[in-house]
């Protein structure tokens, strides 16, 4: 019986495009593409085993906290909800209390949601003794999160955070498959230096904007689809500026993926500072940047020459924007247990 504490993380991501060809109602007909990288901020969960059969779960970060017994399974009622359905679908053999904590707040458009339900499998894994491939584990994390709780989205998170580290993710009928990019060091060193990961000092509530991406795309609105195909389209184009070694061509590519994005979903701005957000930083010197995530608030990610950085930070904090620092990360989730570390395994 396991008697020690387990601590996992799973990173979150910036997605450069192609988000919204990760859909199931896309990509089994048209084939998704999405370009992402991991970075160094994370969702984090610690488990602790109990003497009796409850479950404790609590939020570090929302001061949250809700508490059931085993017999009786959880009540999903807005609390604590992720971690309930993954404790619900991968099962614990004793009570356990559970302390969860990300670097995002709800909504911001870095895939937190996705890469706490990640932890929390990989943390449950390590403490039941299972196994997992990180394939195995993005699709048991997209179940628990759009099939047990009906929560809208794609399958791009939970691939970023198991696998980890900077990849083009293509979508089909047939499978997942992801593909590490193949970058000099010192080209991603160039293009990280160049990114600038920017708070809109908004987060996004429930505004129903994948609901509307998909409704728009079922109605057969042409600018929808031809929004997706040039997302998916510029997944392959912003690839290869970054093997080539050619970081100013997707820092202008980003520009014409939020423009896509728009056409996509005209929505995606609505009611939000996020055009004069672009329109300020375009004007200090940025080439391009993008909603991070569906829209509505949360971050946006810029690109901008060093030299330019000064100028565009001051135009966007006199608007409210806040920036956080960063960097790539390479690898996935892993959990921990004693002196020994898991990730999981091809």
């Amino acid at each position: 019986m396991n008697d020690a504490t387990v601590r996992a993380l799973a990173p979150l991501r910036i997605s450069f495009v192609g988000g919204g060809t990760d859909f199931p109602h896309w990509y089994e007909r048209h084939g998704g593409a999405v370009l992402s990288v991991t970075i160094n901020r994370f969702a984090r969960v610690t488990i602790d085993p109990r003497d009796d059969e409850r479950v404790r779960i609590r939020s570090l970060d929302l001061e949250q906290t809700t508490e059931y017994h085993l017999g009786d399974g959880p009540v999903y009622d807005g609390v604590m909800d992720l971690p309930k359905a993954a404790i619900e679908r991968i099962g614990v053999h004793r009570g356990i209390d559970v302390d969860v904590r990300s670097d995002a707040l709800p909504g911001s458009g870095l895939g937190g949601s996705s890469a706490l339900v990640t932890a929390v499998v990989g943390a449950l894994a390590v403490f039941g003794g299972r196994t997992f491939t990180p394939d195995e584990l993005a699709r048991v994390s997209y179940a628990i999160e759009r099939e047990d709780l009906g929560i809208p989205g794609g399958w791009q998170d939970q691939y970023a955070a198991a696998f980890g580290g900077f990849n083009l993710i293509e979508f089909s009928a047939e499978a997942v498959t992801v593909t590490p990019v193949r970058a000099a060091p010192e080209a991603l060193a160039e293009l990280q230096a160049n990114l600038l990961l920017c708070h809109s000092g908004r987060v996004r509530t429930n505004l129903g904007l994948i609901d509307t991406q998909v409704r728009l795309y079922r109605e057969g609105r042409e600018d929808t689809i031809q929004g997706m195909k040039q997302l998916r389209e510029m997944a392959y184009e912003m690839r290869d500026a970054v093997e080539l070694g050619q970081p100013d061509a997707l820092g202008r590519l980003l520009h014409e993926a939020y423009e896509s994005k728009k056409r996509m979903n005209p929505h995606i701005a609505e009611g939000t500072p996020i055009e004069g957000f672009f329109e300020a930083a375009r004007g200090a010197g940025a080439l391009g940047g993008k909603i991070c995530g569906a829209g509505g608030g949360g971050y946006l990610l810029l690109y901008c020459r060093p030299p330019e950085q000064a100028a565009v930070r001051s135009a966007l904090e006199a608007l409210g924007g806040r920036f956080a620092s960063f960097s790539f990360r390479p690898t996935g989730v892993e959990a921990t247990l004693g002196d020994r570390v898991w990730r999981p395994q091809p």
